[in-house]
C-alpha cells in the first residue's frame, strides 16, 4: 500500500468536498487524520456534514446521524495504536485495471452474436467443428469491425481532428486492419481447404505480429479520454461522430464503443484455442494446438503486462511531479516497491531524521515531507548495499525503535533505518530484500553469463523458454557479454555464454604484467567452475594451434574453467595463482569441492546466528508451542540446526548439508535455508521425525502479541478465503514485488479470485498468498 498514493486520494476527496460540494475548509479533516487514524472522530464529523450538503440531499440518501447523539469520541481514541498493532491486510484488487471486467465485453458479444445466430446448432458429437467455425466466423466479423472503424470513422474525421488528436484516438488501427485481413485469409484457407492441419502454425507465426496490441491496449484509455473531451468541447465533431455511427451500424455502436473491441478480441484467442484443444481427440493434433495455445497465452500475458506497466509509469510520474530537487527521471530506477515514513541515521550515530522514502528496484529516494510535496535529500544506490537485520532493536518494544542496517558493500559509511512498528519493519525488510533480489538475482552469473536488469527497446523473447519478456521497461535481464535476454525465473537454466571471456571481435583479451606474464583483463568471476590441479603441466604436449597458448599449472593451483567439455583433451582456463590464461590437459585437474554460496539470513525473524543448544532452550521454553529458531551450531562451523518447542519441550533437529543442498529428510532437499524453512512452515516435520507432528509456526523473534493474534487466526477465528478453483503451474514464475506469488512448474495453486481484468489471479501455494499471471497455470477440470 503506497502511503503517497493513499494520501493523494484522500486529498483529492477533500478537494472535491470544497470544490464540488461547497464545504468550508474548517469542516474538513486533515489527510493524516484518516491515514494514521489519529482523529477518526473528525473524519466521521466531515462525512456527516457532507451528507447534509444540498447535492448529497438531492440524491435522496438519508443524512447521518439522524438524531442528536452523545459525544462518543472516546471510542476512536485507541484506533491509532490498534492500527499500529494489527496492520492492514493488503488484499484489495491491486492488479485490476482502469476498465471494469465487463467494459467493452457487451459490445464485443453483441458484435459477434449475429454470426452465432446464423450458425446451425452444434451436434454434441461434433463440438470440435463448432469450435473451428467460431474461430473462423468471429475472426471475419472482427476484421469487418476494424475495417468499418477505418472506413466510416477514420476517413471522414481526418479533416475534423488535428493530427495529434487523430493519432491519439486511432492509435495503430491501420496496422491492425492489415494484420487481420491476412490472418482472416490464412484461417479461412486452413479450415476450408487444409482440414485445419496448419491452423496451429498460423497462430504461432502471427504471435510476433500481434504484439502491437501491447501499444493499442496501453493507449486505448487515453484515446477514449481524448475522444470524450473532443465531444464535449467541439459540437461539430460531436455531430460528425453521430453521423459516422449511423452510417457504420445504424447508430447501434459509437466510436467509443468500438475502440474497446480490439482489447477484448486479442484476449479471446487463447480461450478459443483452449476449447478447440479440449475437443481434439487426436494426440498429435492436440500437441500441436497446445503449442498455438501457449503462443496465444504468452501474447495475452504480454499485452496485459504492457497495460500494467503503463499504469506503473503513470504512478512513477506522479512521484516525479511531487518530489522537488529531482533533476532526472525516476524511470531509470525500475519499478516502485513501496513508500512511506521511516527514521534514518548514519552508522556513525548522528541524530535520527524523519524521512519519507520511495523504494525502487535500484535505488531509495530519501525525501523530507513539505506539506503535500517532498524535497529530495539523497539517493541511495542499492547496487552498492546489502541489508542486515538489527534484532537487538526489537526488544525495546516501543514505536520507532525497530531497526535494520543498510551496509555499504565497499565499507563506506552505512545507514540504519528505524520503523514505527515491528510489522512495518518486517514489511520494509521484505520490500528491500525483493529489490536486492531483482538487482542481484540467483544465477545472474551462472554459465559464464553476466546478467543485469535491463529495459529492452524492442520486443524480445527469453533465450531459455522462448516466451516474450513482459512489459515496457525492465522487462528482464540482459547478458552484457553475449546479449541474451531472459526472465528472472529462467536465469538458472541457460547454456554456457557464447562470448565467455571474448573481446569485441571474439578474441581473448589480455593485458601485460611487468614480469611478462599475460593476465586476463576480466575479473575473477565467482560463478565460473573451479578446478584443482592434480598433476603439473609445463606446456608439453602442446594444445592444438587453433586453441591458443598452453597454461602452466602446478599441483595445488586453482583453475577457473572458462571452456571445456567431457570429450576435449584440452580445456581453457585461468590459473588463479598466477592470473595466466591458456589451455591445459583436461585430465590434469579435478573439480574443486562444492562450497555453497554464503547467504545472509540475519534479517529473517527465525534466524538466531551462532547459538548453543542450552541458549536456544532458554529462548524457547517460555514461548508457545511451535515457536522455532534456526541457529549456527557453534561446535560444527557452517552447520545449522532447528530448535522448536513441541509438547512443552524444546527439540533440536540437525540440518544436513550435502552437495550444496540442505535437508532434514533424505527425500526432500533445498537450495538454501529459506526454502527449507518455507516448506516446513506448511508441511509437518514428521516427514523426517515421526514424533514431531508440527509445522514451523512462530519465529522466535516475532512479538508475543503477533503470535497470539496469529494463533487465534489459525485457530479458526477468522474465515479463510474461499477457494474457487485449483490449478497446476505450467511454468516457473519469479515474483518481482511482495504482492506477487512465485511459482514453480508443477505447483498446485489454490485460486481465490479471478476478478483482475489484467490477467492476474490471486491464489495460494504452500501457504504463500499473492498474485500470479493466469496464463502460467492450467486450471483443473
Amino acid at each position: 500500500m503506497s502511503q503517497f498514493l493513499c494520501l493523494k486520494n484522500i486529498r483529492t476527496f477533500l478537494s472535491a468536498c470544497c470544490e464540488i460540494f461547497g464545504m468550508k475548509k474548517s469542516e474538513l479533516f486533515e489527510a493524516f487524520d484518516l491515514f494514521d487514524v489519529r482523529d477518526f472522530g473528525k473524519v466521521i464529523e466531515t462525512l456527516s456534514k457532507l451528507s447534509r450538503t444540498p447535492i448529497a440531499l438531492g440524491t435522496g440518501i438519508r443524512p447521518f446521524p439522524t438524531e442528536e447523539s452523545i459525544d462518543d469520541e472516546d471510542i476512536y481514541k485507541g484506533l491509532p495504536d490498534l492500527i499500529d498493532e494489527t496492520g492492514v491486510e493488503e488484499d484489495e484488487e491491486l492488479y485490476d485495471c482502469v476498465y471494469g471486467e465487463d467494459e467493452g465485453g457487451e459490445v464485443y458479444e453483441d458484435l459477434m452474436k449475429d454470426e452465432a445466430a446464423q450458425q446451425p446448432k452444434c451436434p454434441e458429437n461434433d463440438i470440435r467443428s463448432c469450435c473451428l467455425a467460431e474461430i473462423k466466423q468471429t475472426e471475419e466479423k472482427y476484421t469487418e469491425t476494424l475495417e468499418s472503424i477505418e472506413k466510416f470513422f477514420m476517413v471522414p474525421l481526418k479533416r475534423f481532428l488535428s493530427a495529434s488528436e487523430f493519432d491519439t484516438v486511432f492509435i495503430n488501427i491501420p496496422d491492425l486492419v492489415r494484420i487481420h485481413r491476412n490472418l482472416t485469409q490464412d484461417i479461412n484457407d486452413s479450415i476450408v481447404n487444409k482440414n485445419d492441419q496448419n491452423l496451429y502454425q498460423i497462430f504461432i507465426n502471427y504471435k510476433e505480429r500481434l504484439v502491437i496490441y501491447g501499444q493499442y491496449c496501453s493507449q486505448v484509455e487515453i484515446a477514449i479520454s481524448c475522444l470524450d473531451n473532443i465531444s464535449k468541447t467541439k459540437e461539430d465533431v460531436k455531430l460528425k461522430l453521430e453521423e459516422c455511427s449511423k452510417r457504420a451500424n445504424n447508430g447501434k455502436f459509437t466510436l467509443r464503443d468500438l475502440l474497446v473491441v480490439p482489447m477484448q478480441r486479442v484476449l479471446k484467442y487463447h480461450l478459443l484455442l483452449q476449447e478447440l484443444v479440449k475437443h481434439t481427440p487426436d494426440a498429435m493434433e492436440k500437441a500441436n494446438l497446445k503449442l498455438a495455445l501457449d503462443a496465444m497465452k504468452d501474447l495475452a500475458q504480454y499485452v496485459n503486462e504492457v497495460k500494467r506497466d503503463n499504469e506503473t509509469l503513470r504512478e512513477i510520474r506522479q512521484f516525479q511531479l511531487s518530489i522537488e530537487n529531482l533533476n532526472h527521471s525516476l524511470l531509470q530506477y525500475g519499478r516502485p516497491q513501496g513508500d512511506g515514513e521511516i527514521r534514518i541515521t548514519t552508522l556513525d550515530k548522528r541524530a535520527r531524521q524523519d524521512r519519507h522514502i520511495f523504494l525502487f528496484d535500484l535505488a531509495v529516494i530519501v525525501c523530507k515531507r513539505r506539506g503535500d510535496n517532498y524535497e529530495m535529500k539523497e539517493i541511495i544506490d542499492l547496487q552498492k548495499y546489502k541489508i542486515t537485520n538489527n534484532p537487538t532493536t526489537d526488544k525495546e518494544n516501543k514505536k520507532w525503535s525497530y531497526g535494520f542496517y543498510l551496509i555499504h558493500i565497499q565499507g563506506e559509511n552505512g545507514l540504519e533505518v528505524y520503523c514505527k512498528t515491528k510489522d512495518l519493519k518486517k514489511k520494509w525488510l521484505e520490500q528491500f530484500q525483493m529489490a536486492l533480489s531483482n538487482i542481484r538475482p540467483d544465477y545472474a552469473d551462472t554459465s559464464f553469463h553476466e546478467f543485469k536488469m535491463h529495459t529492452f527497446s524492442r520486443v524480445t523473447s527469453c533465450k531459455v523458454c522462448q516466451m516474450l519478456l513482459r512489459g515496457t521497461f525492465y522487462q528482464g535481464y540482459l547478458c552484457s557479454k553475449c546479449g541474451a535476454g531472459a526472465h528472472k525465473e529462467c536465469l538458472g537454466r541457460l547454456d554456457n555464454c557464447g562470448r565467455a571471456n571474448l573481446g569485441e571481435h571474439g578474441n581473448v583479451k589480455h593485458e601485460k604484467r611487468t614480469n611478462g606474464i599475460r593476465r586476463s583483463s576480466r575479473h575473477v568471476d565467482p560463478g565460473l567452475p573451479k578446478m584443482q590441479v592434480i598433476r603439473n603441466y609445463s606446456g608439453i604436449p602442446q594444445p592444438a594451434a587453433q586453441d591458443g597458448p598452453p597454461l602452466h599449472i602446478q599441483i595445488g593451483d586453482t583453475i577457473e574453467l572458462i571452456r571445456g567439455d567431457a570429450h576435449s583433451l584440452f580445456w581453457q582456463g585461468r590459473n588463479l595463482t598466477t592470473g595466466e590464461l591458456g589451455f591445459f590437459p583436461s585430465d590434469a585437474v579435478k573439480p574443486s569441492p562444492c562450497v555453497p554460496k554464503p547467504v545472509d539470513y540475519s534479517s529473517q525473524l527465525w534466524f538466531a546466528g551462532a547459538m548453543e543448544r542450552l541458549q536456544a532452550e532458554s529462548e524457547l521454553i517460555n514461548r508457545v508451542n511451535s515457536t522455532y529458531l534456526v541457529r549456527h551450531r557453534t561446535k560444527e562451523s557452517g552447520e545449522y540446526a532447528i530448535s522448536i518447542k513441541y509438547n512443552n519441550e524444546v527439540k533440536h533437529i540437525k540440518i544436513l548439508t550435502r552437495d550444496g543442498f540442505f535437508h532434514i529428510a533424505e527425500n526432500r532437499k533445498f537450495k538454501n535455508l529459506m526454502e527449507l524453512v518455507e516448506y516446513y512452515k506448511h508441511h509437518s516435520l514428521k516427514e523426517g521425525f515421526r514424533s514431531l507432528d508440527t509445522t514451523l509456526q512462530f519465529p522466535y523473534k516475532e512479538s508475543e502479541n503477533s503470535v497470539g493474534q496469529r494463533s487465534n487466526r489459525t485457530g479458526g477465528h477468522v474465515l479463510s478465503p474461499k477457494v474457487i478453483g485449483i490449478a497446476i503451474a505450467r511454468y516457473d514464475f519469479c515474483a518481482r514485488d511482495m504482492r506477487e506469488l512465485s511459482l514453480l512448474k508443477g505447483d498446485v495453486v489454490k485460486i481465490y479470485t479471478k476478478m483482475s481484468a489484467n490477467g492476474w489471479w490471486r491464489g495460494e501455494v504452500n501457504g504463500r498468498v499473492g498474485w500470479f499471471p493466469s496464463t502460467y497455470v492450467e486450471e483443473d477440470e
